[in-house]
């Protein structure tokens, strides 16, 4: 019987992951603030979005092989190490940053990418079906405590010190990572696997009968909602209020009402109520945006966001944690674990370059508020075709 208990590994990749959702909850909120103060450019903000995206996908379908037959230590360290290049950028770069949004894009974007496609095989590696739901339960309530209390401060900071601000912040996360840096060199360093097998994914595309067919199609799906929701909704915020302190609180009480839901799903949530939980979750999500459908301010933002906030979680952990428990139904599934992990991430990263393409269209024929809630509110409803999508394949064993 596998254990419900942490062992060391999983709490030592608990604690790198958790530093590194702080370093980014520290900037991340505000990079997109940044160079909107620079240029206030919705399609240029997209482009941005894009090129990580485009940089994050090149890099899982460059890095799998890497991961499986070598060191994936490397990967995740070189994650860390280049998200703290891109704050250094930032930083050394200044007023000239608006001119190298591509340079900055493509490292921002590899970084990322290099950290979770080594992130999510270690995860499987550490974690069994009987602590994933634990462990997606406790990762977000550290991602949800870095963004309710980081931000803030990031922002009460650059209200007190104006542009210098943003300068004592993303030195603060440079630090942070050079901190994940080291303490990654306490894991293990993982066995390398057998070759890689690009057929593998491939075969799973083709096979209308394969399971993995659907899981690509439900991240895609997942992917069309997160692309422009993880840029937009703090840019719209900031735009509303011209405050990054008021983001930051902003920030902060979403992330609160997400907290509370992440704990309670990761300590009670059984795989009898996956199915039920991630339906509730994604109807809810959908209907988060009515209230912005009455006009956009910080009011009708802040109730969108205590809404999504407070039904995503019911959609994220099973999600994730049924994906998961998929890759480790059989041994051929765990064997080829790299591969499937990347057919998952292609599927994500996919759905979020259609989304942020197709928002950079929408903000080209019309910048009106009406065209971007509507628009939002058209991708808002796409965890629901995910949730459809593996229904069939949740595990309903409690």
């Amino acid at each position: 019987m596998p254990t419900t208990q942490w062992d060391n590994q999983t709490k030592l990749l608990f604690a790198v992951y958790s530093l590194f959702a702080l370093a980014n909850a520290c900037s991340g909120t505000y990079v997109n603030i940044y160079l909107w103060k620079m240029k206030p450019d919705y399609a240029l903000i997209g482009w941005f979005a894009l090129v990580q995206q485009l940089s994050l996908g090149a890099v899982f379908l460059l890095g799998g092989k890497w991961v499986k037959e070598k060191n994936k230590m490397i990967w995740l360290r070189a994650g860390m190490v280049l998200s703290g290049a891109f704050y250094t950028l930032v930083l050394v770069l200044g007023e000239y940053t608006i001119h190298c949004v591509e340079l900055l894009g493509i490292v921002l974007g590899a970084s990322l990418g290099c950290f979770w496609l080594s992130y999510n095989v270690i995860y499987f590696e550490v974690t069994n079906a009987s602590t994933r739901d634990s462990y997606n339960g406790g990762a977000g309530i550290v991602a949800s405590s870095c963004t309710m209390i980081a931000p803030w401060l990031s922002g009460l900071v650059i209200t007190t010190y104006g542009s210098t601000g943003y300068t004592i912040m993303f030195s603060v996360s440079l630090f942070i990572f050079a901190c994940g840096i080291l303490l990654s060199f306490k894991l293990s360093k993982r066995p390398p696997g057998a070759a890689f097998d690009w057929s593998v994914p491939l075969h799973s595309l083709r096979d209308k009968h394969n399971s993995w067919r659907s899981v690509f199609f439900a991240m895609m799906a997942q992917g069309l909602r997160d692309g422009v929701y993880m840029f937009l909704i703090g840019l719209l915020v900031y735009i509303a209020t011209s405050n990054e302190l008021k983001l930051g609180t902003y920030t902060m009480l979403t992330s609160f009402a997400s907290l509370i839901v992440f704990y309670v799903v990761g300590k009670w949530l059984s795989g009898v109520w996956r199915a039920r939980t991630m339906m509730i979750g994604t109807i809810c999500m959908g209907a988060a945006v009515v209230p912005l459908l009455f006009g956009v301010n910080y009011i009708s933002l802040l109730l969108y966001g205590l809404i999504m906030s407070s039904f995503s979680p019911l959609f994220i952990v099973p999600m994730t944690s049924s994906v998961f428990d998929l890759m480790g139904r059989d041994d051929e599934a765990a064997k080829n674990r790299v591969e499937l992990t990347i057919l998952r991430e292609c599927g994500l990263c996919l759905g979020r370059i259609l989304s942020i393409t197709m928002f950079i269209g929408v903000v080209w024929w019309s910048q009106q508020s009406w065209v971007i809630i509507l628009y939002l509110a058209v991708i808002g409803c796409m965890p629901l075709v995910s949730s459809l999508l593996m229904r069939p394949l949740i595990v309903t064993k409690s």
